[in-house]
């Protein structure tokens, strides 16, 4: 199939040119195509983020024509043929043909070369064995992956067992590609490998498991995915606590949020949400927003007055309590009416800052000491009980410390 790309203003870019013309100049015309996702999702009419290069010139000799031409050159990873290139702020990552010599399962000893079909011979899903030219030609040598891109089918390179043994990680990262590009079922030979080979998973580091399941759950809709996963026991053996049921799939028509879609696999548990972070070795701040949803859980309800919310909200943070509230929202299919007013109410609602101190207690005659946390506390607990008042403050005071005076009405 003869396919041309049409209408890509980065192919035809200057700093784009200006990269190939490096390159060329010293490897020769058509030593240099764009590669993988780039191209695939050019085909498909989708955003291009990412610039990657394939090249016949081994790395130190793309490295050095990088230089020579005076752009940016990094050493990315001469080791693995990779060098990245910057050429009007623009990072194109740039590597060497490669076939691969041995493999474990997590990373391969590979051998560069000059043959463009055993580089995509090496590559995971065909869709993804795809090169262009700066004219837009793509290549294809696998001969499917254009119609695979196409038709929206996600399917090995070759035996899928074989790619999964090179990789593990490529169990996961077929189901993210079906996420983002699958259109009918599975693939059925791949989800055979991937059930027979499901055990591998285990020898992969908790960054990258993470990575690629993050990146799953961003999809637009993942919840084809998280079923196929289920059905192979991938998901249970990344996740042996999740539960793909039928809140899931109504939190993901909720929120594309990839953290609250992760939460919503699971129990509604702090120390169970601890755990995950701590074994898939989430940055602090996923994990705290996990813990914390599930902290605010008790604590607030799809529907809940406003006063209750505003509460809610200044003692637990907004994003908490909307996150609770989405989970439930999908647990509860709870209703529409009651969505929207409470999220009217966290987006717009700014809480007070506490408006006395100790030097207030001070200036009404309490001497410094243990007192003061305890009824600055008191006062706290009845403003937020009142619904913050803004005026009365000295009145509250004076009745925490003289039981016998009766505090203002709230």
């Amino acid at each position: 199939m003869s396919v041309r790309l049409q209408d890509q203003p980065w192919l035809t870019s200057a700093a784009t040119r200006a990269v190939f013309a490096a390159l060329e100049t010293a490897g020769g015309p058509d030593c240099a195509r764009f590669v993988g996702g780039s191209v695939r999702n050019a085909l498909l009419g989708q955003a291009v983020a990412d610039f990657d290069i394939a090249t016949t010139l081994e790395p130190e000799a793309a490295f050095a024509a990088i230089q020579t031409a005076g752009l940016k050159a990094v050493p990315t990873g001469l080791a693995h043929g990779t060098v990245t290139a910057v050429s009007g702020h623009q990072p194109y990552e740039i590597t060497t043909l490669r076939r691969d010599v041995t493999t474990d399962g997590r990373k391969a000893t590979v051998a560069f070369t000059d043959d463009w079909s055993e580089d995509a011979a090496r590559r995971d899903f065909r869709l993804n064995a795809l090169y262009a030219d700066l004219t837009g030609r793509i290549y294809d040598p696998t001969g499917q992956g254009i119609e695979d891109a196409l038709a929206g089918r996600v399917i090995f390179v070759g035996d899928p067992v074989t790619r999964i043994r090179e990789d593990y990680l490529r169990i996961l990262r077929f189901f993210r590609f079906y996420a983002w590009y699958g259109r009918d079922a599975p693939d059925a030979a791949a989800m055979t490998a991937c059930t027979a080979e499901v055990d591998g998973l285990a020898r992969l580091s908790a960054e990258r498991v993470s990575t690629e399941l993050m990146k799953l759950l961003n999809a637009p809709d993942p919840r084809r995915a998280v079923q196929a996963m289920a059905a192979t026991g991938v998901l249970a053996q990344l996740l042996p606590e999740a539960v793909a049921g039928i809140a899931f799939q109504r939190l993901c028509e909720l929120t594309t949020d990839p953290v609250l879609r992760l939460a919503g696999l699971m129990p509604v548990d702090a120390d169970g949400l601890r755990a995950l972070a701590r074994r898939l070795r989430l940055s602090n701040a996923v994990r705290d927003r996990l813990v914390a949803g599930a902290e605010a859980a008790t604590a607030v309800r799809p529907d809940m007055d406003d006063r209750t919310a505003r509460a809610a909200v200044y003692r637990l943070g907004a994003r908490a309590v909307e996150d609770a509230l989405i989970r439930q929202r999908a647990a509860m299919n709870s209703d529409p009416a009651d969505d929207d007013r409470l999220t009217t109410l966290i987006s717009g609602w700014t809480p007070p800052s506490l408006p006395v101190g100790g030097r207030d207690l001070a200036r009404l005659g309490l001497a410094p000491g243990p007192d003061t946390g305890r009824l600055l506390k008191a006062f706290e607990a009845g403003w937020i009980a009142d619904d913050f008042p803004v005026a009365g403050h000295e009145a509250r005071l004076r009745a925490l410390l003289d039981p016998t005076v009766s505090p203002p009405p709230g």
